[in-house]
């Protein structure tokens, strides 16, 4: 399992739980997922967020890094985020059933944009799965958080 932590660095040591008892306090919250990735000399650092909207009050959230060796291939790169933020949701909504999430990609769908090239297959991918998407321009929660922790 992945050790989610909040912003400032306590543990999360069971996020399906932190995620219930939000659930409980606020049942209007919304989920959001998302992974973003920057590369940096010869580290690729991979940053899950899981985002808690609370309507107009605010937003919390929790995120996961990762540092691997770099990955050169922009697509390769782009695309493993869609892996990472997919495969944490098939696994979170699995544990939490009576949750509705909404994954945030943080590609663009303007052509002028390389990520453009990911949003069909990855947002259809996620979709097909029951996912409400959110690409560019649309709400960015908890890829904005994870570009935070990327850098």
């Amino acid at each position: 399992m992945k050790m989610f932590r909040k912003v400032n660095g306590q543990k999360v040591t069971d996020v399906v739980q932190y995620t219930i008892d939000i659930i409980r306090k606020d049942p209007s919250v919304e989920i959001h997922i998302g992974t973003d990735s920057q590369s940096e000399g010869e580290i690729t650092t991979y940053v899950t967020a899981i985002a808690y909207r609370y309507g107009n009050k605010g937003v919390h959230y929790i995120y996961w890094r990762e540092k691997i060796p770099r990955i050169n291939d922009k697509f390769a790169k782009l695309y493993r985020e869609a892996e990472l933020t997919i495969e944490f949701a098939e696994w979170f909504t699995e544990r939490v059933k009576s949750v509705r999430v909404e994954l945030d990609f943080d590609y663009n769908k303007d052509e002028r944009y390389f990520s453009q090239k990911l949003v069909a297959s990855t947002k259809g991918w996620a979709e097909g799965l029951g996912y409400k998407v959110n690409i560019k321009p649309i709400k960015q929660i908890a890829t904005r958080a994870a570009d935070y922790h990327c850098r």
